[in-house]
Formats: structure tokens, C-alpha cells, sequence
């Protein structure tokens, strides 16, 4: 067994004592030693000796007393790994000082308080006992009550630093790792561990108070049913009532319906009587217009026959010289015709002539060349040809390139033109687009249901006034009608792709109320009109909290506003507003619906329309949005469009303006291309002239090139004298045609004497009868209009006496007839409502005469119906349902109240919560602060500079050093770019800040001076002396070095332990 050998350096110790301090400690049969006591003092403490002496496990051996896990030590996985080989147990026993005001229940421990763990295979104990060794607890969470009493934390690196701890401390340069270490050694992360958890129970708490209020609502809505039933019981004497005396003015009604219907009838006897002398006034009337017009058409007729008989010898001739006038014209024209023809004839015998001669002067011209010269004037006359070709050729080429060119650019200017021309067409579109939407608000403005369907909509409802006694209760709708929207400039467009489909609803209260309103809507000729079922008596839905998205933008429920709660409910229930959350941009909105995880949120919508949701697979979910729909309709939730028809006057003034101005760009285009196409045509002429001038020159050169090659052959088969032959007949032929042109121009000129002979005739005949025909022609004008306004008044009058006939009188008939049995049912209805009740009863209960009786009818059998329906409903009395309504009110109010008190206690404590982690934050703020200050002033020590710098957020600690021999102005920011020695003094310096921020009764350092060199180690000693003995606590110390260099003070002990034995 490896004994310890303990000295001091004093032998009169400062007496002095601090509760919670370490007085003693004793192992047995604990890991290398079998059996160790140490005595500390009460200020510093260095436990020397060499590796393997069991140094390291002392501070382990405190950690085990004070209730450390085995893993906490990072030197054994379980307990009983701590047993000495060969032993069976293990015991260590620790001696804490209870001295002062600071002492633990000194009246039950005692000066000392000793803790005593006793380690086996299978368990471990623990015994607290007093200063006289005897036992007065065995239970950890007494351990722990001393523990947290002295601020003990032996898995707080700041109060023992373990060997392990002070390598893995002085090796590591990451900057999480030394967050974590001083997130512990503050106490922060207790500090922060315990503030989650206390959150996540009020979280708890919070989901418990709901689920115990939803359990609530069941037997509310019992309650309610149950106190409509009282309310229902209460009501059946008074709907009896209702009924008699509805039953009375019924009766009654029928008397006064029967006497306005008598009245109507006098009336309408009285007009029908105005009729009949009416139609007798207006059948006299065209009577007398027939007499006179018959006699004007008699008198028409007579002068017609006169006129008739004067002018028909004149049109007879009229027409015989009409005749030969179109007679001598065709002749005149076919002579003409004819003489043409032969001098056509004649002029190309001549041309054949000349032909022919110039070939005879050719034939003699060929003969007569035969010299040199001649041959040379016909190649020079051949290159002459060829040059003005050329250059023709280039012209022609050149002209052709410019008309390329101007065609090219008329190509563009009408892409151009055509470009502006559909320019102009969408703005028309727009412009008309534009005015359709101007005169629809102007429409909206006047009547505002036609927002939500148009005309259809007033049909619709008309439709439903008119059968109105069909609906068990009148239909609500249009949706929008009933709705108000808050803020409606800027949250118009996107409510209308939220819930806009609904606004065109209407909304009944069952099955059969929807067909026959499905009835009223085809009679309206309303196709496809959206019909919801809804139980008009639920009442206003209140959506708890947290069933609402959780954000603090706001709903498409939050802005809508209703005073009818079945709206309201239906927006709930079918459109599901109130999980649909309306942002201002896209950006926000993307935000809101894919990164912050919302609750209860469906879609989000932009205020210019768009939607963004998280589309469900079956495999997943994808992110989703939709642009916004460019045919929807904004605005119709406005409390007034006159701000979106100024807007859309100023669109329609800019459209038009566009229409103008590319009219105007067109015009000028248009003004281009004419030119173009002038210059064009222009062009075109010269270059065919040219065209022309090229053919002719090229004519000419083959015409020379053929008679230079017939010069070298042989003369032509075809003799002078066979074309002097050919000539004389071609001049007989036209000599003869001459002669016979002249005879053909006598007879023309013939004819057109005749025919001016027979004109002038034509002509003066039409003079002399023209004033007559023209008279006829009058007088046959006048005569069509008498018999047209004859034939319209003999037509009315037929009419007017057939209505007299068919329907005036007859309907007169009739009426009387109506009118007297209406006078008997009137006196019969009279004296039955007499029977019924007096007709001053009815009068004094303020009359029915203004009621309808098929309404009071209707009445009836709807109060008799209910009557019965709710006699049969209830079986029970009226005051057993009291007593019951009151017994369950009372039990559900003591549950509200319990509940009340819960929700009040949890945002009391929720609100503490929120407080402490204010003050949390602030404190780490400031021992950030705090560490940096300190850090810096043990570093100067050694004429050494530095920072700490912290970061909550990301979680990382960095250090950086400027040491004195650094010229440059740079720090280094990793402790593993120092020497050795140089980075264990600034993590020392680092540690010693910790410990100044720390508190606890003592604390012990393991290998702390490693990597050290001497002049550092000399520093970190002389540092951490002179800290420790200012700083009050206990501290130990333990290293394998020489502590030779320590200085001598009374508050200091020194402690070597023995050699390992080989």
C-alpha cells in the first residue's frame, strides 16, 4: 500500500476556517491506493510527486464523494471500475468545514460534515455524518442540499479541472469547444437548460388548459340546445295565441280582398266603357278619311284618262323614231367597223411592200461589197454594237441593284407598318377593354348586387320575390352584398383570388330550398350558380387562438366584416378563410409560407394577387405559386368605385392617346412607302426602257452578225425578179382596197346624217311632249299615294271594329258579369267572418285591411305547423328543463372559472418566463464583457495583449493574442499558432477569468502548468498565487513539476505524495 508523505513549508498555519472547504480526505481501496490521507489548508494547496504516484486521484476521488457518474470523471465507465485490483471495495470519505455564518445546519452536523461514499461491485452508498461520526443521512438528494448549499459543482471545470480536462483544454483551438466550457463554467448552460425546460412545461400546460376548454364545448352546445328548447316550450302558448288570431284576420281579409276586388272591377268597367266609345270615335274617324280620299281617287282617275288619251299618239311616234334612231347608230357603227378593218388590211400590204423592197435594195447592197474596206467598216459597225451593249448591260445591272435596294426598304417600312398597325389594334382592344370596365362599376355604383353576377343577379332575385312563399327561409346572397372589407385599396385583389368565387354564392337553409332556387335561377336564365347548404341557426363561429395561424399578418377573416353570422360561418366553413394570411409583397410571402413553418396555415396571398401554398403528394409536398389572374375582378368589396373609374378613365385617356399617336407614326409610314413605291415605279420604267434599248442593240448585233455570215455563203435561193412579181400583185390588192375604203366612207357619212336627221326629229317631238308626260307622271304619282292612304284607312277601320267585336265588348260582357258574382261572394264572405268575431275586434287590433290573405294563409299553416311540430316535441316539463339548465350551468361555470385560473397562473408564469430569459441574456452579455476585461488583465502580466470574443448565436468562443515581440499590428485569432508555453499561460489567463467569475468554497487544478517553458511557468505559478490568495477560496494544486520557485507563505501548503512502488 502506497503511503503518502506530507510536509509543509510552515509550521504555524494561519487559523482560519470557511464553510465548505475541504478539510480532509481518505481513500481505501481506491484505484492505486489502498490507503491515503491527505489534510488540506484552508487557502493553497500544491500536491506534488511523480507519474503514477496517484495523484489525479485525489481529484477524483473528490468528484466520486460529492456524487459525480464515473463517466463525469472521464477515468471509468462505472463505479466499482474504481476498486482497487484484488479488492472488494472501495471507500472515500471526505471532511467539509461547517464553520461560520455560512454553516450548514450547524445545530444537526456540526463543526465537520462528513461524507462518506462506499463503492462495491453490485452498489454504492452514501452516509452524511456529523463532526462525532455519527450517521445523520443516507440519501442523494441530501448530498445534493449540501451540495447546492456550498455551491459545490464538481463537474464545473472551474471548481476541479481534471487532467483529462486540462489537456483537452489547453490542446483544443476550437472555438466551440471553449464556448462550451465557458457556457458551463458560468453556469449559463445550467441556467439555460433550466429556462427550456420550464418553457417546454408551460408549453404543456398551455395544450392541457386548451384540450380541457375544448372538452367544454360539447356540453355548451347541449346547454344552448337545452335552453332553446325552454325558450321553444315557452313560446307554444303565445304561438296559440298567434294563430287564433291570425285565424280572425284571415277571415276578415277574405272580406276586404273580396272588396278591393269589387272596386278593381267597377274600374275596370268604367275603362272598358272609355274603350268602347274609344274605338267608336276612332272608327268614325276613318270612315270620314275613306269618304274623302275615295272622292279625290275618283276625280285622279278621270284627269289620268284624259292626259292618256292626248299623249298616246305622241309616245306611239316616239318610240317608231326611237326605233330608227337605234337603226341608223348600228348601221353607222358596223360601216365603220368595216372600214377599219380594210384600212388595217391595206397599211399591212403596204408594210409588206417596203419589206419587200428593202430586201431587194439589200440583195443589190451585197452584191456591190466585195472590197476589204467594206469588211472592216462591218467588224468596227460589229465592236461599236458589242460596246454599247456593255454598257447597257451595266446600266440595266445597276438600275436593278437600286430597285433591289428600295424593295428591301419597302419590305421593312411595311413590317413596320404592319408592327404599328397590331400596336394600334391592342390598344384599341384596351381602349374597349377599358370603357366595358368603366360603364360595368358605373353599373356596379347604381345597382351593387350586379357586381356579383351582372344582370343576372337582379333577375335571379326578382325571380326569388316572386316565389318567395316557397322558401322555407329567403336565401341569403349574393355573399359579397353582405360583406365589408376592411383596409379594401389594399387587400382588394388579393381577397378576390382568396374567396372570390364565393362572393357569387348564395347561401340556403336545405335541400329544397336549393332546388327551388335552382328553379328561380333557370327562369332567370342564371346557369351554373353556386348554391351552399347552411344551417341558418348555428350561430357567429369563435375560432380559438391557437387554431389560427400564429403569425402577425393578418387573415382574410380578420379583414371581412358580416353583420349576418351565417356569412361569416360559411367563409369559415367552406372558404376556410380564416387559415388564409394576406402579405404585401412576394417576398414577405414566400417568407410567411415556406421558411417560418406557420400553424394552421393554408395559403399565403400577396396584395397584388398571388398564391402561395405548399402543394400535398402522396410522396410529399412541393412549394407552390400561382401568378396572379389577369381576368379577375378587384374592387367590388369598395365602399365606392368612383376611385377605380378616375383610374381607369386616366387608362382609357392613355390608350387612346397610344391610338393616336401610333396612328399619326402610321400615317407617316404609309406617307414613306407611297414614295417608295413611286420611286419604285419609277424604276421600274427605266429599267424596262433600258431593257428595251438592250434588246434592240442586241437584235442589231445578231441582224449584222447574220449578214456578215450571209455575205460568206452563198445568195439566196429566192430571185430579185420573183420579189418585183410578189410586189405588183401586193400594189394591185391595194388599189383595190383603197377604192373600196372610200365607198364603205360614203356610206358612213350616209348614215350619220341619217342618223342625226332621225335625233333631231326624237329630240324635238320629246319636246313637244314633254310637258304632258311630266304632267301624266304627277298626276299617276299622286293618285298611288291616295290609294296608299285609302288602303291604310279602311285597314284600321276594319281593326278597330273587329276590337270592338271581338274583345271590347265581350270583355265588357264579361266583366259585369265578374262584378255581380263578386258582389254575392263578397256579402257570403261578409256574413262568415261576422260568425268568427265582430268586425270592431278586428279593428281594434289595428285592422288587416292592408293584408294579403294567401300571405295570412301561408301564415296560418306555418303557425299551425310549428304549433304541432312543438307540442310533440317535448315530453318533459318546463321546470324539470329549468332545474337541469341551472344544475349544468353551475357545474360548467365552476369548470370555466378552474380554467380561467389555470390560463391566468400560466401567462403569469409565462411572463415571469419571458423576463427571466430578458435578464438571462443581459447577464450573458455582461460576463461576456466581464471575461474579456479580466482576460485581458492577466495577460498583461506578462506584457502580453488580448480579446475574447463571444457569439450566443452561432455558439463559438474565439481568443485572440498579440504577443510583444509581434512588430505587426495583426492578432493571432488560433492559440495553436503559439508556442507551447505561450498558449498554456494564455489558456491559463482564460481560465483564471472563468474562476473570477466563478464562486465556490474550493477548487482544484490538475497538470495546469504543461507545455510550459520556465520563465512562462514562473509567470503562470506567480499569477495564479497571487489570484488564488486574493481571491479567497481554497485552491489545490497538483503537478508533476518541481514547486521549488513557489514563494514562502503561512496560507500556503505543500504536499508531496510518495513514489510508486515497482
Amino acid at each position: 500500500m502506497a503511503e503518502a508523505r506530507v510536509f509543509s513549508d510552515r509550521t504555524h498555519p494561519p487559523n482560519r476556517s470557511q464553510a465548505g472547504i475541504i478539510s480532509k480526505i481518505r481513500l481505501e481501496n481506491f484505484m492505486c491506493h489502498s490507503n491515503l490521507e491527505i489534510e488540506f489548508g484552508d487557502w493553497v494547496n500544491f500536491i506534488t510527486g511523480q507519474n503514477g504516484s496517484g495523484k489525479s486521484a485525489i481529484l477524483t476521488a473528490l468528484c466520486v464523494a460529492f456524487g459525480s457518474r464515473a463517466r463525469g470523471t472521464q477515468r471509468a465507465n462505472t463505479l466499482k471500475d474504481f476498486i482497487k485490483t484484488g479488492c472488494s471495495y472501495a471507500v472515500v470519505q471526505a471532511e467539509i468545514k461547517n464553520q461560520g455564518e455560512d454553516a450548514f445546519k450547524p445545530e444537526i452536523y456540526g463543526d465537520i460534515i462528513i461524507v462518506d461514499r462506499r463503492i462495491s461491485e453490485s452498489t454504492s452508498s452514501i452516509a452524511l455524518k456529523n463532526s462525532r461520526g455519527r450517521r445523520v443521512a443516507s440519501k442523494k438528494e441530501d448530498l445534493r442540499e449540501i451540495i447546492e448549499h456550498f455551491n459545490i459543482d464538481v463537474e464545473n471545470p472551474c471548481v476541479i479541472m481534471s487532467q483529462d480536462k486540462s489537456r483537452e483544454f489547453l490542446h483544443s483551438g476550437n472555438a466551440k469547444d471553449k464556448f462550451k466550457f465557458f457556457f458551463k463554467a458560468t453556469l449559463l448552460q445550467q441556467v439555460d437548460d433550466l429556462l427550456k425546460g420550464i418553457e417546454k412545461q408551460l408549453n404543456d400546460a398551455t395544450a392541457l388548459v386548451n384540450h380541457l376548454e375544448e372538452t367544454l364545448r360539447p356540453i355548451l352546445k347541449e346547454l344552448d340546445e337545452l335552453q332553446e328548447k325552454i325558450k321553444s316550450m315557452e313560446f307554444v302558448e303565445e304561438i296559440s295565441h298567434q294563430l287564433q288570431l291570425l285565424k280572425k284576420k284571415l277571415a276578415w281579409s277574405w272580406v276586404y280582398e273580396a272588396d278591393r276586388k269589387l272596386d278593381v272591377q267597377q274600374k275596370n268597367i268604367e275603362k272598358l266603357k272609355g274603350r268602347v266609345l274609344t274605338c267608336q270615335e276612332k272608327i268614325d274617324e276613318q270612315h270620314l278619311i275613306i269618304e274623302k280620299f275615295s272622292d279625290q281617287l275618283a276625280k285622279k282617275k278621270t284627269q289620268i284618262a284624259n292626259i292618256m288619251e292626248r299623249t298616246s299618239e305622241a309616245r306611239r311616234m316616239k318610240e317608231d323614231l326611237q326605233q330608227s334612231l337605234s337603226m341608223a347608230l348600228k348601221e353607222k357603227l358596223e360601216l365603220e367597223g368595216e372600214r377599219e378593218r380594210r384600212t388595217n388590211d391595206i397599211q399591212k400590204m403596204v408594210q409588206q411592200v417596203k419589206v419587200l423592197e428593202q430586201q431587194i435594195h439589200d440583195f443589190h447592197e451585197q452584191h456591190v461589197r466585195s472590197t476589204q474596206v467594206e469588211e472592216n467598216e462591218m467588224e468596227e459597225r460589229l465592236r461599236s454594237l458589242q460596246v454599247k451593249l456593255d454598257e447597257v448591260n451595266v446600266n440595266w445591272e445597276r438600275l436593278k441593284e437600286e430597285e433591289d435596294a428600295i424593295i428591301q426598304m419597302l419590305t421593312m417600312i411595311e413590317n413596320d407598318v404592319e408592327k404599328i398597325s397590331n400596336q394600334i389594334e391592342d390598344a384599341e382592344r384596351s381602349h374597349r377593354e377599358v370603357s366595358s370596365r368603366i360603364c360595368e362599376l358605373q353599373m356596379h355604383q347604381t345597382n351593387k348586387v350586379t357586381a356579383f353576377g351582372g344582370g343576372r343577379v337582379s333577375n335571379l332575385l326578382q325571380a326569388v320575390e316572386r316565389h318567395h312563399q316557397r322558401f322555407s327561409n329567403p336565401p341569403i346572397g349574393p355573399i359579397g352584398v353582405h360583406v365589408k372589407l376592411e383596409h379594401g385599396d389594399m387587400w382588394s385583389i388579393a381577397i378576390e383570388s382568396a374567396v372570390g368565387i364565393l362572393l357569387n354564392a348564395f347561401i340556403v337553409t336545405n335541400h329544397k330550398d336549393s332546388r327551388v332556387l335552382r328553379a328561380c335561377a333557370r327562369e332567370a336564365n342564371y346557369n351554373h350558380l353556386q348554391i351552399i347548404i347552411y344551417d341558418f341557426a348555428r350561430p357567429r363561429m369563435n375560432i380559438p387562438r391557437h387554431m389560427l395561424p400564429q403569425t402577425s399578418h393578418p387573415t382574410a377573416f380578420s379583414i371581412m366584416h358580416s353583420v349576418n353570422p351565417t356569412v361569416l360561418n360559411v367563409l369559415v366553413d367552406v372558404g376556410h378563410c380564416e387559415r388564409q394570411v394576406l402579405v404585401k409583397d412576394y417576398d414577405t410571402g414566400k417568407t410567411v409560407a415556406f421558411d417560418q413553418r406557420i400553424s394552421n396555415l393554408k395559403e399565403v396571398y400577396t396584395s397584388d394577387g398571388y398564391k402561395i401554398f405548399h402543394c400535398r403528394f402522396s410522396r410529399g409536398s412541393a412549394q407552390t405559386i400561382l401568378p396572379p389572374n389577369k381576368n379577375i375582378r378587384a374592387g367590388r368589396l369598395c365602399g365606392s368605385f368612383d376611385n377605380q373609374i378616375k383610374n381607369l378613365e386616366k387608362d382609357a385617356l392613355e390608350a387612346k392617346e397610344h391610338i393616336l399617336q401610333g396612328r399619326g407614326i402610321k400615317q407617316s409610314k404609309e406617307t414613306e412607302l407611297g414614295n417608295l413605291q413611286d420611286k419604285l415605279s419609277s424604276l421600274k420604267r427605266r429599267r424596262i426602257n433600258v431593257e428595251r434599248d438592250y434588246r434592240s442593240k442586241e437584235f442589231e448585233l445578231q441582224d449584222v452578225k447574220k449578214l456578215i455570215s450571209s455575205e460568206e455563203t452563198s445568195a439566196p435561193s429566192s430571185t430579185v425578179d420573183e420579189l418585183h412579181q410578189e410586189i405588183s400583185k401586193l400594189q394591185d390588192r391595194i388599189r383595190e382596197g383603197e377604192i373600196f375604203v372610200e365607198k364603205l366612207q360614203m356610206e358612213v357619212n350616209e348614215a350619220a346624217i341619217k342618223a342625226k336627221d332621225f335625233r333631231i326629229s326624237f329630240e324635238n317631238l320629246c319636246e313637244s311632249a314633254k310637258s304632258e308626260i311630266d304632267a301624266l307622271a304627277e298626276t299617276e304619282k299622286e293618285v298611288m299615294t291616295i290609294e296608299t292612304t285609302l288602303h291604310e284607312a279602311e285597314a284600321k277601320k276594319k281593326h278597330f271594329e273587329q276590337v270592338m267585336n271581338t274583345r271590347v265588348l265581350s270583355d265588357l260582357k264579361n266583366a259585369e258579369a265578374k262584378y255581380r258574382e263578386l258582389e254575392q261572394n263578397c256579402k257570403d264572405d261578409r256574413n262568415k267572418a261576422s260568425i268568427i268575431c265582430p268586425e270592431s275586434e278586428i279593428e281594434a287590433l289595428g285592422g288587416c285591411k292592408e293584408s294579403n290573405p294567401e300571405q295570412l294563409s301561408a301564415q296560418v299553416t306555418r303557425w299551425s305547423q310549428k304549433l304541432q311540430r312543438e307540442s310533440q316535441r317535448f315530453s318533459e316539463s318546463i321546470d324539470d328543463l329549468r332545474m337541469l339548465y341551472e344544475k349544468k350551468e353551475r357545474r360548467i361555470s365552476r369548470k370555466q372559472q378552474t380554467y380561467k385560473a389555470f390560463r391566468e397562473k400560466i401567462e403569469a408564469c409565462d411572463k415571469a418566463l419571458q423576463l427571466r430569459w430578458s435578464k438571462f441574456e443581459r447577464n450573458a452579455t455582461l460576463l461576456k464583457r466581464q471575461l474579456t476585461w479580466q482576460f485581458n488583465g492577466h495577460l498583461k502580466k506578462k506584457g502580453i495583449s488580448g480579446q475574447i470574443r463571444v457569439n450566443y448565436e452561432e455558439q463559438t468562443l474565439s481568443v485572440e493574442v498579440k504577443m510583444p515581440q509581434d512588430a505587426s499590428t495583426s492578432s493571432v485569432r488560433d492559440t495553436r499558432g503559439l508556442s507551447g508555453g505561450e498558449r498554456s499561460f494564455s489558456t491559463l489567463c482564460f481560465a483564471l477569468a472563468l474562476h473570477e467569475m466563478t464562486e465556490a468554497p474550493f477548487r482544484a487544478m490538475d497538470e495546469f502548468d504543461v507545455f510550459m517553458d520556465a520563465v512562462s511557468r514562473k509567470i503562470s505559478l506567480d499569477a495564479i498565487l497571487d489570484f488564488a490568495l486574493a481571491q479567497g477560496s481554497q485552491w489545490i494544486f497538483i503537478t508533476p513539476h518541481d514547486i521549488s520557485m513557489v514563494k514562502h507563505d503561512e496560507r500556503i501548503k505543500k504536499q508531496q505524495m510518495a513514489a510508486p512502488r515497482g
